[in-house]
């Protein structure tokens, strides 16, 4: 599917960080948006900039996207407003490091399902159902390198993570007989505030290429929609980083555990 000037994209995430991003490049081309997240003062600032600056129209809608109602409260939102999206990037997400203990992390944990699996499910077969009927439209689903990487620290992350990457590599079959692709990204270490890295260590992964800018994941992420990529995983670090964690003995993958958790 050509990302061009009329179509319409709804962005998840869309007001910060690599959502940010997809929205501003999409922009770019000429696409009318809809921006969603839950930072009511960031979507206007956001909405202000890319209508200013691209001359396109830009909607958003601030709501909790880690409810389970959000998805049909959203699809509800878009149908008022006449707006289905030719291209649906679910790209809001969540990230902590700590080991998971209950009662403690109960909320940040439904949260992060609800977020990472139920929501973005939701979304796509909602979306999805009326891309089929017409016959065109294309879905990307947000994963990450930490599907691979079952680790400590990270563990529902990463299993969240896991389930996107599954479940949008199955559907890029199902959807693709209707004329509607999908496709999953699994960027690796990406320049977003996301991970709270400290800036100096930050730095250092960009001048080594270890770390890259959202623009430069972005880009490659709308290319492999274009070209009907079923998973875009950019970067050396994609290569590397799972067959090194694959090769990491238990017994010390463990003890650097202990000692940094």
């Amino acid at each position: 599917m050509k990302i061009c000037q009329g179509m319409s994209a709804l962005v998840t995430g869309g007001s910060s960080g690599m959502g940010l991003e997809y929205a501003r490049q999409l922009a770019g081309r000429g696409c009318r948006l809809l921006l969603v997240s839950n930072q009511e003062k960031a979507l206007e600032e956001a909405r202000t900039d890319l209508s200013a600056r691209y001359g396109v129209e830009v909607l958003t809608h601030c709501m909790d996207l880690a409810l389970s109602s959000s998805a049909d409260e959203l699809f509800a939102f878009c149908r008022e407003r006449a707006f289905m999206p030719d291209l649906l990037v679910l790209n809001a997400g969540m990230f902590f490091f700590k080991e998971l203990s209950l009662p403690d992390d109960r909320r940040r944990v439904d949260a992060m399902l609800e977020l990472h699996v139920s929501t973005p499910t939701r979304l796509c077969l909602l979306f999805g159902e009326e891309m089929k009927r017409r016959g065109s439209g294309a879905v990307l689903l947000v994963s990450s390198v930490t599907a691979k990487l079952p680790t400590p620290g990270i563990t529902l992350y990463a299993a969240t993570k896991a389930y996107l990457r599954s479940f949008g590599k199955s559907m890029w079959f199902e959807y693709r007989p209707y004329g509607v692709d999908v496709t999953t990204v699994c960027p690796a270490a990406i320049d977003t505030p996301l991970y709270g890295i400290k800036p100096g260590l930050m730095r250092v992964g960009l001048a080594l290429g270890l770390v890259h800018k959202s623009e430069w994941l972005v880009r490659r992420a709308l290319r492999g929609v274009e070209k009907r990529h079923r998973v875009v995983a950019p970067g050396l670090m994609n290569l590397l980083l799972p067959a090194l964690v694959r090769l990491l003995p238990a017994g010390i993958e463990n003890r650097l555990w202990q000692r940094f958790k």
